[in-house]
């Protein structure tokens, strides 16, 4: 005798929905242009995060001039600025 299935009681994980604009010209078609900009306070990021994702650039910034020594300064300032950029984008 086998026994009977229960369903289960946990919720799949869901994400939370993303807020997006409305192209103007179809906005009763409810078409989607590009997502919506996340507020200020959304884009807060951990420092040690913010630390890697610098690091990542400036490898590949790096490796974009064949890694040639004497420019690891430069690289880290390009790739901070262009973090921060995409940061407050």
């Amino acid at each position: 005798m086998s026994t009977p299935r229960v369903a289960s009681t946990r919720r799949p994980n869901r994400k939370p929905p993303i807020p997006v604009a409305l192209d103007a010209g179809n906005a009763e078609a409810g078409i989607v242009s590009k997502p919506a900009p996340l507020p200020a306070q959304g884009r807060i990021v951990d420092p040690d995060a913010r630390q890697m994702m610098i690091a990542e650039a400036a490898y590949y910034l790096a490796e974009k001039r064949g890694f040639v020594p004497g420019g690891e300064l430069q690289d880290w300032i390009d790739a901070e600025a262009q973090i921060e950029a995409c940061l407050r984008a």
